[in-house]
């Protein structure tokens, strides 16, 4: 009958799990480690969409510092399974050295908890090689390069484009046939870079061992997180890398990453739909860094910026580069937020600005003494951008033992509350220092 079909289609209709994704809101290096770890408590999937060991992610639990670059960092909770989705690009060396790097600091138990989709693409030691050739070919051409982390990334994402990479499926299929494809990939690459050279058969006889050592946690990623989401009630975390200003297409290009690190690369970098997206949260700290090149317009180049740098140890954990410093800006959060939709913030950092008498927040843009109501995508314009401040008395008080927002001096409130509504996004977590215990959460 006509009733039973529509409450059969109803039944059809029904929303099922949903995923929290966790992204970066500025350049990278806000901390988003710290929030995937207190959210990975309580996951049971935890899942990599995009980049690969180019993010570096520190984790402390109980005072043992874990440094994740391709790993998703909820591999320290004993009770998640974590999954190195399609869209990420996996270095096989570095995966297993970054697994028993953590496994010395008491990881334990990781390869029956790691799922790694077949569709993923390999990054090889000659992608890394490119990278660095890349790199020296921009200083000679153009006088600058772009600061990759040479990890062999934006080189593995140009042959997934070309149509010329290979993927884990291959490496697991017929090695006869993923030898030949591996050669051919090579020769493409020298007729490219004279200077390459390369071992082809002792590279082989590694990727061998490699994919064998892989093949029990391979499985195919999208009937995977198909049944994740399609079964009993499941808490499922995406760990965003990178950042929104470090997007292919958002980011201030050319000065970016090679993946799409903003909302959609969750879907695509997966084999999620849309529906299936829950909360998304982004992650910034309560000033703003960079690393490497590019436009970076609240950028202090004085003690302001050097005491941002040396009270927040600014230096990347995948490059060990100093991370450049400047005021929070509130325009390039609420860009982010205009092409992620964040349901909530994660403000990090907070501490540092314990000491200065004064704080300023960039609030918006002006070309020739006019507001600009968008983020400009020419990088030239961007150079010349004048911020607009709001100026913030500081606080001048240690907030690194609050634990809940009364503990927090009025000032600091005022700030927080600031950029929450100047944004439109409620600030969920305010974190004050290091360690798990330091993420004051609102609500």
């Amino acid at each position: 009958c006509s009733r039973c079909s529509r409450s059969g289609g109803n039944s059809l209709r029904r929303i099922w799990n949903k995923v929290t994704v966790v992204l970066g809101a500025q350049w990278g290096d806000e901390g988003k480690g710290k929030v995937v770890d207190l959210l990975a408590t309580e996951s049971d999937l935890v899942c990599r969409c995009q980049g690969g060991n180019n993010a570096g992610h520190t984790v402390v639990v109980e005072g043992t510092e874990y440094d994740f670059h391709l790993l998703p960092s909820g591999i320290i909770n004993p009770k998640s399974i974590c999954v190195i989705g399609n869209g990420v690009v996996i270095h096989l060396p570095g995966l297993f050295e970054e697994a028993e790097n953590n496994e010395k600091k008491g990881l334990k138990g990781w390869e029956k908890r790691l799922i790694v989709s077949d569709r993923a693409h390999l990054v090889f030691d000659f992608h890394q090689v490119v990278d660095g050739i890349q790199e020296t070919q921009r200083q000679a051409t153009e006088g600058k390069i772009i600061g990759t982390t040479k990890k062999g990334i934006g080189p593995t994402y140009a042959s997934k484009a070309s149509r010329i990479g290979l993927r884990v499926c291959d490496l697991l299929g017929d090695f006869k046939e993923f030898s030949t494809k591996f050669k051919n990939l090579v020769e493409q690459y020298q007729s490219m870079y004279s200077s390459l050279t390369v071992d082809t058969e002792s590279q082989l006889k590694k990727l061998k061992e490699y994919g064998e050592r892989l093949r029990p946690m391979v499985r195919d990623g999208v009937y995977y997180m198909y049944e994740a989401l399609h079964g009993p009630p499941k808490k499922i975390l995406v760990e965003g890398a990178n950042a929104a200003l470090l997007d292919i297409d958002f980011g201030t290009y050319p000065f970016v990453t090679s993946s799409n690190c903003t909302v959609g690369g969750a879907c695509t970098g997966l084999g999620i739909p849309p529906l299936n997206i829950g909360e998304v949260y982004g992650v910034s700290k309560a000033y703003t860094t960079r690393v490497g090149i590019g436009a970076f317009p609240t950028e202090q180049l004085n003690v302001t910026g050097e005491l941002l740098q040396t009270r927040g140890h600014e230096v990347g954990v995948t490059t060990g580069r100093k991370r450049r410093c400047g005021w929070l800006d509130l325009v390039i959060l609420r860009y982010a937020h205009m092409i992620n939709g964040f349901t909530a913030i994660a403000l990090t950092k907070l501490d540092i600005l314990d000491v200065l008498d004064e704080i300023k927040v960039g609030v918006a843009y002006k070309i020739n003494g006019k507001r600009i109501p968008h983020f400009p995508a020419d990088m030239e314009l961007l150079h010349k951008v004048e911020v607009e401040y709001e100026t913030f008395p500081g606080w001048k008080s240690d907030t690194s033992a609050a634990r809940k927002w009364n503990n927090l001096p009025q000032k600091a409130q005022n700030y927080i509350r600031f950029v929450e509504n100047h944004i439109g996004v409620p600030i969920k977590w305010v974190g004050v220092g290091k360690s798990r215990e330091c993420m004051i959460q609102m609500f």
